[in-house]
């Protein structure tokens, strides 16, 4: 008894002994007590015509964002049926253009995935048990790995700095209170968010998903980079692309915010315009975009122009934007 004492006086043994208790009760909590509940399915195990739609408005992203790399993933998602699904939009492409689906299809002969579906592989008799098995020690070993991680960046000495600038963006976004639609006396939208952007997150492109009170998707929108002015790092952001996507449009509207200097700048304007209607930034201003059956209105909640070498008023230091969302 003295032994098994002295043992666990030691912090190393003390550790491993209670991260194994930790995942045994873990494990129990989980799988018997409180387990998972699925609610979403995979878009490859939803009904057929589910599937066509989710692929026809994969193509009609694609037309817009040039997502190579997002196109083939929404294509693999689609599941095994998306070759035969793709041929059927092909034969009946409805409101989708020709060129949206050769370009979509282009995309998927390039990466090597535009090929007769097939059933999944089966699986060896007898490789259920030892997956399973497999599986369940993977499980331990990945939670193992995490608690160790964990521990170690608990116990290592904690270091201040400064946030990155998308840690600034999300900062400014939840400081932002949102419209109150309802006690304005008009309907509340059926989806609000706010995005914001600050100036050296080069990466930012931010979406969201348009969901009815009932859960149904009816479509995204979202905020990104259109156009910057000026070399060198950070990108001097002078334009951004607001756009939605409505599922029962099959389309993508987009419109978008310069600033003065760019709004004022005829070179600018030449380039901008094939990409949607043009707005000149300001502070509360608001940009209203309509499909079929949806309706965003974009505001300007805050912003403040770069001060750099640059023309005055002709690159964002900050932006934010409130998205609110109603069905028509």
């Amino acid at each position: 008894m003295g032994i098994v004492t002295d043992l666990f006086k030691r912090p190393l043994v003390a550790g491993i002994v209670g991260m194994i208790a930790g995942l045994i009760l873990g494990l129990i909590f989980a799988w018997v007590i409180w387990p998972v509940q699925w609610t979403d399915l995979p878009i490859s195990s939803t009904r057929a015509d589910l599937q066509d739609d989710f692929l026809r408005m994969a193509i009609d992203s694609y037309s817009v964002n040039r997502d190579e790399p997002l196109a083939v993933q929404r294509y693999n998602e689609t599941g095994p049926n998306a070759y035969n699904l793709f041929q059927q939009i092909k034969a009946a492409p409805g409101k989708l253009s020709q060129e949206s689906i050769l370009a979509y299809e282009q995309v998927l002969q390039k990466n090597g995935v535009y090929v007769p579906g097939g059933t999944p592989p089966e699986v060896p008799s007898g490789a259920g048990g030892l997956g399973a098995i497999a599986a369940v020690f993977g499980g331990l070993f990945a939670i193992g790995v995490v608690a160790a991680v964990a521990f170690w960046l608990f116990r290592r000495p904690r270091q201040t700095g400064e946030l990155t600038p998308a840690q600034q963006a999300r900062e400014y976004a939840r400081a932002v209170e949102k419209t109150d639609y309802a006690a304005a006396g008009q309907e509340p939208p059926i989806a609000q968010y706010v995005t914001s952007y600050v100036l050296g997150d080069d990466l930012f492109d931010d979406s969201f998903s348009i969901d009815a009170p009932s859960g149904e998707f009816l479509g995204e929108c979202g905020v990104g980079i259109s156009e910057t002015i000026g070399v060198g790092d950070p990108k001097k952001v002078t334009a951004f692309e607001v756009w939605m996507f409505d599922k029962n449009d099959i389309q993508t509207v987009t419109k978008v915010l310069m600033t003065p200097h760019a709004f004022r700048d005829p070179t600018y304007r030449a380039k901008l315009e094939a990409k949607g209607e043009l707005f000149e930034l300001g502070p509360q201003r608001q940009v209203v975009l309509e499909t079929q059956t949806l309706q965003m209105v974009a505001t300007v909640a805050d912003m403040q122009y770069g001060d750099g070498p640059l023309p005055p008023q002709s690159y964002c230091d900050r932006l934010t934007l409130e998205l609110a969302i109603w069905k028509k």
